[in-house]
């Protein structure tokens, strides 16, 4: 019976983190919806977190009861007060990841495919192995460099592989997201770090609550906020999404998940985001891959099942 209820545990873990995957894997879409309705990039990213701010400090300042980064304790187990280098971790994590990497990433989306950009942000998980290498000074084992080979081969491929009219027209747009997977990374190996004491819910929620405050002291410095009085009702409307559905609730779900089954299942049950990316793009935004990239697609998910095979944890996305 413990076996049975485990296994469903596991079941209802796969598809929060397979949902969580597919909602974040809509962001490219309602953004370049923003995009064509006149919508600035900044505006939309500093808008987004501001809306969903209000529910990331409701998980962080609850009481107890928010669920812990391992898989082994049970919802609502409570913490002593953590430490304050623990809060800054997270707050720093987020600003790198929910700040710079999200300005980066939906500057991308304005010069690429999102489906493009969902594939090459997917390549963290290369980038989590090689960082941690270096930090550690041990070189991975034979299967991990060739997995990383296999990403980056990949990531060649997804930006246009040898038609060099492709390629160049995506260079610069996917050195925005590669950068951007790069603050994915290190939110990574902070939050490997101190979920454990903060919980994985609490962790994300004080680091979105803190880019947020950064993003809203960025547009006050850079844009004017007089810029929220164009805004339509159904501009409003696709913010809202944007900031509930592929912002708040695959945050919780994607935590959720890895409580539930782990950080290597998660890894797998995440690869189900660049072909959902590929799905939507082309029903919605008439986008479509040519081979190379789809060969790249590809490459990249396989590298990273390879990863999770190899002990090698992903984190959440942006």
């Amino acid at each position: 019976m413990q076996e049975k209820n485990a296994g469903e545990r596991r079941g209802i873990g796969m598809l929060f983190v397979a949902g969580g995957a597919i909602l974040f894997a809509s962001k490219g879409i309602f953004s370049k919806a923003l995009y064509q309705r006149g919508v600035g990039f900044e505006l939309v990213v500093t808008v987004r977190a501001l809306l969903a701010m209000p529910l990331f400090a409701w998980i962080a300042l609850r009481p107890g009861g928010f669920a812990p980064a391992s898989p082994g304790e049970p919802p609502g187990t409570r913490r002593p007060a953590p430490r304050a280098g623990a809060v800054i971790g997270a707050v720093v994590a987020g600003i790198l990841c929910y700040y710079v990497g999200a300005l980066l990433d939906f500057k991308a989306l304005m010069l690429i495919d999102a489906s493009v950009e969902r594939v090459l942000l997917f390549s963290y998980p290369a980038i989590v192995v090689l960082i941690s290498s270096v930090m550690t000074r041990r070189a991975p084992d034979r299967r991990l460099v060739f997995a990383m080979l296999i990403t980056w081969t990949g990531i060649f491929f997804a930006m246009g592989g040898i038609d060099a009219g492709e390629l160049r027209q995506n260079l610069y747009g996917a050195a925005l997201v590669l950068m951007a997977a790069l603050t994915t990374a290190l939110y990574f190996l902070i939050g490997e770090r101190y979920t454990r004491e903060l919980g994985s819910l609490r962790f994300a929620a004080i680091a979105m609550g803190a880019s947020a405050v950064v993003l809203a002291v960025h547009f006050t410095l850079f844009r004017s906020w007089r810029e929220l009085t164009a805004l339509g009702g159904h501009d409003w409307l696709l913010l809202g999404v944007l900031a509930i559905c592929c912002m708040f609730l695959p945050g919780l779900m994607q935590a959720e998940g890895v409580r539930s089954v782990g950080a290597q299942r998660a890894a797998i049950g995440s690869t189900v985001g660049p072909p959902a990316t590929i799905v939507l793009a082309a029903v919605f935004l008439d986008e479509r891959l040519n081979g190379w990239q789809l060969a790249g697609t590809a490459m990249i998910i396989a590298s990273v099942l390879a990863l999770s095979l190899g002990k090698a944890a992903v984190a959440p996305e942006d």
